[in-house]
């Protein structure tokens, strides 16, 4: 069987376990933690980084900081995964869904502007398989009608944007380390990345469930006390230790997973070149990082069969989101502005091919023989 994701595992990672758990420190904020905060923040180049439990609880920290309430609107695609727009919705928000661009399919920044009303309080892009949506046109709609912005860059560490790490360009940037990411903190985690340090302090005492705990332990403070709304964001340092095994070798998991989808695109360029499939767009100015790779073939149809013929060979490739305006919640939260004139279009036909960190040329050339032979090549 060819799975669709392993876990990134560098060699490193038990003993860090092991020496996280023989520490005193296993709750949180402990020295695999700091570890991690200190990688973010010299190598994102950011103001604060915190880890999470998860990328949902960071995006549910961003709402709380920007203070979202009942009857606020908040900007985003529909093409993405449900923390997106949970972590407003439950502050109160409705959610204003945007089309795609049919070609990265990120968040039309084109579209956007026309959504905006009165009660428009931030927009969230989302750096699709962590290729950055156009943040120029985003920061400059943002900065004339005083929004915030908040990226979901929950597929986007080591990609940037005109040189700039993605997360780091908005208000505040949301990263997830599942396992199916590139890198992951033994399973299920997250990071805050808070760009204008007036955040800072709030978000720390968030974290901690509403306490100055944080102010306390560094002394600033002679007793901690419930001081605000929040809960338990903050993750224990065994997962932090897991992570700190992939961060080590950041360099070296990028750099494969970029070869091996490299390796995919070259073996089915002919068949885009044939006009049979589509293959990935990267936009001038976007570094990606390999997080997955897909095509697009003509329809649902289509999509149905080539996934049965994978099943047949024992390879797990899968179709991904279901667009969000078109789910029971994603009616009952949100509206769709404009015309979806490629959200759902292109959902129906995108096909993910395994990727991750290891994959073998061998298993490469069986995932692309498999689509060739499906197309009679």
């Amino acid at each position: 069987m060819i799975p669709f994701n392993k876990p990134p595992f560098t060699g490193n990672e038990e003993q860090y376990i092991l020496s996280s758990i023989k520490s005193s420190k296993i709750s949180g904020d402990g020295e695999f933690t700091k570890r991690c905060h200190k990688w973010f923040e010299e190598r994102l180049g950011c103001k604060k980084a915190l880890l999470t439990t998860s990328c949902t609880h960071a995006l549910e920290m961003a709402a709380i900081l920007l203070d979202i309430q009942e009857g606020d609107e908040v900007i985003m695609p529909s093409y993405t995964f449900v923390s997106t727009a949970n972590a407003f919705v439950l502050r109160g928000a409705k959610i204003v869904f945007v089309d795609i661009r049919p070609d990265t399919l990120n968040i039309d920044e084109t579209k956007i502007e026309e959504a905006i009303t009165t009660k428009t309080r931030a927009i969230v892009p989302v750096h699709y398989a962590g290729v950055g949506c156009e943040m120029d046109t985003i920061m400059d709609i943002a900065s004339r009608h005083n929004l915030f912005v908040v990226e979901d860059a929950a597929q986007g560490m080591m990609s940037s944007y005109k040189g700039k790490a993605l997360g780091t360009i908005g208000h505040f940037g949301a990263f997830s380390f599942h396992e199916t990411k590139n890198y992951t903190s033994a399973g299920e985690g997250g990071l805050l990345i808070i760009n204008d340090e007036k955040f800072i302090q709030r978000a720390e005492i968030i974290r901690e469930k509403g306490t100055n705990r944080s102010l306390f332990f560094r002394g600033m403070v002679d007793k901690y006390s419930w001081v605000d709304i929040g809960s338990s964001y903050l993750p224990n340092d065994v997962s932090a230790a897991y992570l700190w095994g992939g961060l080590e070798k950041a360099d070296e998991i990028n750099d494969n997973r970029l070869s091996s989808w490299q390796k995919y695109y070259d073996k089915l360029q002919e068949l885009e070149n044939d006009g049979m499939i589509e293959l990935p767009t990267i936009p001038d100015g976007c570094v990606q990082n390999a997080h997955m790779f897909y095509l697009k073939v003509k329809d649902l149809d289509e999509r149905t069969a080539l996934l049965d013929e994978f099943k047949k060979e024992n390879i797990w490739a899968v179709f991904h989101y279901v667009p969000l305006h078109s789910a029971p919640a994603g009616v009952k939260y949100g509206r769709f502005s404009g015309v979806d004139e490629f959200t759902t279009k292109e959902s129906e036909r995108l096909v993910r091919l395994p990727m991750y960190y290891g994959l073998s040329n061998d298993e490469i050339d069986t995932v692309c023989n498999v689509i060739k032979k499906f197309y009679g090549k």
